[in-house]
């Protein structure tokens, strides 16, 4: 094949390809037309839940019993016996003996206080008789010398008064060391003064005690006790705080006592007995103590959803112990009406970004009434339900345009 035919093929084929390339080009269907996307920013909302009742502080402490005292004897003596119960962990009821001490030496003490007594009381009765012949024999000497110049006063000794005296004066002495030998036997019981808790016991039979010697340790198990600190905002929460009469059982601010064992979470009624008058001197809260009654008597499940509201049924739990670590729930004031947002929702200087429309911002000042671990107590404008920003704002303006989840990513 000649090179002037090769060069003529060649140029058909590529014209032609030029050709069917323009004629594709011509044809070809215009490109769909597409809104550019959405510039408003994306974010993320949750909803402002509108509650009326007790707004809750929250704060936690240790349990500490209500009464405690060191167990000691009132004399000196030997142990004699020692009660079953007095031992560690042991529960005593008021009025019950802890343990004795030999009452030996006490009884002949008695014995001798009772006879010195009645030995008195015969002296006592023979100077009265005396007094009594001796005013008599003195009345007769003036009826005899009735006509004469009448004589000089009797002296008290001449009717034997200052002897009447001193023998009531001796009987007095000896009947206060028959009260005293009787009060010292008393003591060689050793009672409980309260129903309690025996923390700690020694003492042993045959051991010797000498009076204000501490052998042992007891709580009241009638009440405990949780010190919750606060600040002085949550403290303001709580209605007539420091009107309260500390130990007068007024039950009318009650809180909730909770507290791990096991695998659950447990909860004691208990109510604001009181509050101490001094700030603590290094974090700068207020001491307010909260009491609990009948803290043996077993605590409820609290409920799954972890408010610390008491289960209504179910079995007794364990009993709240001494040196617990608890969660106390105190019912604060009750408002009119206020809400609750998630703790990120809330922006630097007391504001919510809310929606209204659900796409537009609004600035919705807000007055801040608790602080809880996820959520923030406010009042302010707004509506129950109502979105409120957590994320994807940096800054924000009246009216401003937003797209949620709701919208779709746009």
């Amino acid at each position: 094949m000649s090179r002037r035919r090769s060069f003529l093929i060649a140029s058909g084929i590529l014209g032609g390809a030029v050709v069917l390339a323009a004629v594709m080009i011509a044809l070809r269907p215009d490109p769909p037309l597409r809104e550019p996307g959405s510039q408003a920013p994306f974010v993320t909302t949750a909803p402002a839940t509108g509650r009326d009742g007790a707004i809750p502080v929250y704060s936690a402490g240790t349990v500490r019993p209500r009464a405690e005292i060191d167990v000691a004897a009132q004399i000196n003596g030997k142990v004699a016996s020692v009660a079953p119960a007095f031992q560690s962990g042991g529960r005593v009821s008021a009025g019950e003996v802890l343990f004795r001490i030999d009452d030996a030496d006490y009884l002949n003490r008695v014995q001798q206080a009772r006879a010195n007594v009645a030995a008195q009381l015969v002296g006592v009765l023979q100077a009265e008789e005396e007094a009594r012949i001796a005013r008599a024999e003195y009345e007769g000497f003036l009826r005899r010398r009735a006509n004469d110049t009448p004589p000089a006063e009797a002296s008290p000794l001449t009717l034997r008064e200052p002897q009447l005296a001193a023998a009531r004066a001796a009987l007095a002495r000896d009947s206060a060391a028959l009260a005293d030998a009787e009060l010292a036997l008393s003591r060689t019981e050793v009672r409980a003064p309260f129903s309690g808790i025996v923390r700690t016991e020694m003492v042993d039979i045959g051991q010797f005690v000498a009076a204000g010697q501490g052998v042992g340790r007891l709580y009241a198990d009638d009440a405990v006790e949780v010190v919750v600190p606060l600040s002085d905002a949550d403290a303001a929460l709580i209605p007539d705080l420091w009107t309260l009469d500390a130990g007068d059982g007024d039950t009318s601010v009650e809180a909730t006592v909770m507290a791990e064992y096991g695998d659950g979470t447990y909860a004691w009624s208990g109510y604001v007995d009181r509050a101490e008058a001094a700030l603590d001197e290094q974090t700068r809260t207020i001491n307010v103590v909260v009491r609990v009654p009948d803290p043996f008597a077993g605590g409820r499940a609290a409920t799954p959803e972890g408010d610390g509201a008491e289960a209504d049924d179910g079995p007794s739990g364990p009993p709240l112990l001494v040196g617990q670590f608890v969660e106390v729930r105190i019912a604060g004031a009750s408002p009119e009406r206020y809400f609750t947002v998630p703790r990120s929702a809330l922006r630097t200087g007391n504001e919510v970004w809310a929606l209204r429309q659900d796409t537009l911002v609004t600035i919705v000042p807000v007055g801040v009434l608790q602080r809880a671990d996820e959520l923030v107590y406010v009042t302010g404008a707004l509506a129950d339900g109502q979105a409120v920003v957590l994320s994807g704002l940096q800054f924000a303006t009246e009216g401003m345009v937003v797209r949620t989840s709701a919208d779709g990513p746009g």
